[in-house]
C-alpha cells in the first residue's frame, strides 16, 4: 500500500505520531522523495507526493495486488473490461507495476515483484490488515475480480448488509460491499485497514493530530472493533 498526499511532510508527521513508524526517504529527483514507511526497520507501506500532472486529484491510498507478470495480467483487465490508467513500468530493479480501473470505477496497483516484494509486516499492530472494495456495482466487480486474479467469493450477510469476502488459496484477501445511496456521493475505492491494539484510543489519538473521524468505533460480528477515519490532508 502507498500513500499519495499533497504534503508529504504533514503525513509522515501524522503516521509517524500514530503508527509508531519510521521512515527511509529515497529522492526520486525534481526534488521530490518517496518515502519507505517502516515499523522496527521492515517496511510497511510508502508515501508519496502528489504531482503536478496529478493536479486536482485528491489525497489516496493505493491498494497493490501481487501478480507474476504486470503485462499480462493488465492485458487481461483490459479484456475484462477494465481501463488501464498507466500501462506496465519498471521501477528500478525493486519491481514493475500497472495502475489500472476497474469497470466500476475503482482504482488499484499490479506489482510484480523484483527485489521488493512490498510490506514486510502485515497484520500486526501498526501495520496493514485489510483492504475491503466499496463499489457501486457489486456484480459486476464481482465477475472482474474473480476473473482477473482466480479469486472465489464468500458472500455474507452482515449486520449493515450484505458483504463479499474475496479469497485465494491462502485463505481471505479483501472484503467487498455495495455503496449505499445515502453515503453518495462516495465513488468506488478500495479502503485500507490498519490494525491496532486499541481501536477506541488509536481514533482518539489520530483525533488529537488532526484525522477526521467519518465513522466511529463499532463491533463487527467475528471480526473486531473498527472506526473509519480520513488523515489530516483527506486520505481515508
Amino acid at each position: 500500500m502507498e500513500l499519495a498526499t499533497n504534503d508529504a511532510a504533514a503525513a509522515k508527521s501524522f503516521y509517524t505520531s500514530l503508527f509508531g513508524w519510521s521512515v527511509d526517504e529515497h529522492p526520486m529527483g525534481d526534488g521530490a522523495t518517496y518515502t519507505m514507511l517502516q515499523r522496527k526497520g521492515k517496511e510497511v507501506g510508502a508515501l508519496y507526493p502528489l504531482g503536478p500532472q496529478q493536479k486536482g486529484v485528491p489525497p489516496h491510498w493505493n491498494s497493490y495486488v501481487c501478480v507474476e507478470n504486470a503485462d499480462d495480467a493488465a492485458a487481461h483487465a483490459k479484456e475484462l473490461g477494465a481501463r488501464v490508467v498507466m500501462e506496465p513500468f519498471d521501477v528500478m530493479d525493486y519491481g514493475r507495476m500497472a495502475v489500472v480501473q476497474d469497470p466500476a470505477g475503482a482504482i488499484f496497483c499490479l506489482w510484480q515483484p523484483g527485489v521488493h516484494i512490498g510490506a514486510r509486516v502485515v497484520n500486526e499492530p501498526g501495520s496493514f490488515c485489510w483492504n475491503e472494495l466499496y463499489t457501486s456495482d457489486p456484480k459486476k466487480a464481482a465477475g472482474f475480480y474473480t476473473g482477473l486474479f482466480g479469486w472465489k467469493m464468500n458472500a455474507r450477510h452482515m449486520d449493515f448488509g450484505d458483504y463479499v469476502i474475496f479469497e485465494n488459496s491462502e485463505g481471505m484477501m479483501a472484503g467487498m460491499l455495495k455503496i449505499a445511496e445515502e453515503w453518495s456521493p462516495v465513488p468506488p475505492y478500495w479502503l485500507v485497514y490498519f490494525s491496532v491494539e486499541d481501536c477506541d484510543q488509536a481514533v482518539e489519538r489520530a483525533k488529537q493530530l488532526g484525522a477526521k473521524v467519518t465513522m466511529p468505533p463499532m463491533e463487527i460480528e467475528t471480526a473486531g472493533r473498527f472506526a473509519l477515519l480520513s488523515d489530516p490532508q483527506g486520505a481515508g
